[in-house]
């Protein structure tokens, strides 16, 4: 398969950087001080847009389905529990320096690393290139704890939110009253320190990870894996990613982790090539023995009728920023109408920031403006809605457009007439006229109904 994105596609991550700025969606982080790099901070739209992917898939565990909980660990966990995952040991990469162009490098993929003098050589393929030997780098922030730090304990930033997870195992089972199957889901902040991050908010130090520990009886792990790569293709799908833009790659043997037996990533054409949205793991019961050995605290399922075991672990692991870059991607349209260049998201509207935008048609027209403003007021209560009357009705439309804010709701001549609104479809341009008083029911029913990306398969 092509390793860029399809011909007829005109996104390219350029295109998306400078739309998410453009429009607020994402800025550099500590701009005004020269920027920290590959940190980046959400503005209105990314923020709402961001929160509604976390909250499609937090629904997608928890509310359709009743053998998940949801839990919120700290960022900061006992050290122990570092030690007992076995990050503090193996959670490394492979580190290059070169002596000449100061620059870090990833000693397993210097084919993709472009040299600091010469970017169009990769390291060590010029005679200045004075590289030093590979040494191990490990991924985790280190803190202390206390008042001084050369009197604090020494903890992390956790590098992945699934520790939190399996310490809680035993809480949570009998809390909440759950024999496996079950699946404990939890969304959060992870911090990895990355040598060679980049690509936008692909691959950043600091992210958030939409994660699920679904724990099962040993001799039915692998059907649940199955199932679970079949449900997270599919929930892709479900909010609008194009199919033949997203695949399933299981991994081969020489990329599993020792106690994996099974392990598959869903990956998306990115404009920089197919690349990891989510992985799957079949994590066997390494976990959960891991604790119980370094903890002295049996994690494990102990029936009424005294049936007892570890249960293993099936883990679908997604990026929240990562996925909302690939919904952007995917979403990024651009076309000619009437004679003009438009520039769209054609955004699954329960991902869209904004769902409607409440426009007067004349925005210095007082009649206009207070119908407007009324509708916007009712609306706002049941739904993300904007206001805008600033400048020409195109114009704003087009604003809306770059957003992809799914309808445009105007308010014109014929409303002050007979109580009717406008409403503009954002992908296909069709208007329909609908009474002022049922326009929050004909938007929560468009909201409710089955959407499919217009860009086709």
């Amino acid at each position: 398969m092509s390793e860029a994105s399809e011909p007829n596609d005109v996104v390219t991550m350029d295109k998306i950087v400078s739309l998410c700025r453009r429009r607020g969606f994402v800025f550099p982080s500590s701009e005004i001080y020269g920027g920290l790099g590959s940190a980046y901070d959400y503005g209105h739209y990314g923020v709402l847009a961001k929160n509604n992917v976390k909250a499609r898939w937090m629904e997608a565990m928890t509310q359709e389905r009743d053998d998940i909980v949801a839990l919120d660990s700290t960022i900061i966990l006992h050290p122990k529990v570092w030690e007992a995952s076995g990050h503090l040991q193996s959670f490394s990469d492979p580190l290059i320096d070169c002596r000449y162009c100061k620059k870090r490098f990833r000693a397993d993929d210097l084919e993709h690393c472009e040299c600091g003098k010469k970017p169009s050589k990769h390291p060590g393929e010029t005679s200045d290139c004075d590289l030093t030997e590979p040494r191990q780098f490990n991924l985790m922030f280190e803190t202390t704890i206390g008042p001084v730090q050369e009197s604090g304990s020494k903890v992390y930033l956790r590098p992945e939110t699934a520790q939190g997870i399996f310490i809680n195992f035993k809480n949570v089972s009998q809390l909440a009253r759950r024999k496996p199957p079950f699946g404990i889901a939890q969304i959060g902040k992870s911090f990895r320190n990355e040598i060679t991050p980049g690509n936008f908010l692909f691959r950043t130090r600091e992210f958030e990870q939409m994660e699920l520990e679904f724990f099962v009886p040993p001799d039915e792990s692998a059907q649940w894996y199955e199932y679970w790569l079949e449900q997270r293709k599919s929930w892709y799908l479900r909010y609008g990613l194009r199919s033949s833009h997203l695949r399933l790659r299981p991994h081969s043997e020489d990329e599993l982790s020792h106690y994996s037996s099974g392990t598959a990533d869903v990956e998306y054409l990115f404009p920089i090539g197919w690349s990891e949205l989510e992985g799957i793991a079949n994590r066997g019961d390494y976990d959960l023995s891991r604790h119980t050995e370094f903890s002295g605290v049996k994690l494990e399922y102990v029936g009424q009728d005294g049936e007892r075991y570890v249960p293993h672990v099936i883990e679908p692991s997604a990026g929240a920023d990562r996925s909302l870059l690939a919904f952007l991607v995917d979403a990024y349209d651009e076309e000619e109408v009437a004679g003009r260049q438009r520039t769209l998201l054609r955004l699954h509207p329960q991902i869209a920031p904004v769902k409607a935008a409440i426009l007067p048609l004349i925005g210095k027209n007082e009649e206009m403006v207070l119908k407007a403003r009324s509708l916007y007021e009712e609306l706002r209560l049941r739904f993300v809605v904007e206001y805008d009357d600033s400048g020409a009705i195109g114009r704003r439309y087009r604003r809306q457009d770059e957003i992809g804010t799914p309808w445009g709701v105007t308010i014109d001549d014929h409303t002050l007439e007979d109580d009717t609104v406008t409403i503009r479809d954002r992908d296909s341009l069709e208007q329909i006229r609908v009474a002022i008083s049922q326009v929050g029911a004909h938007l929560a029913e468009q909201l409710a109904a089955p959407w499919k990306t217009p860009k086709g398969e």
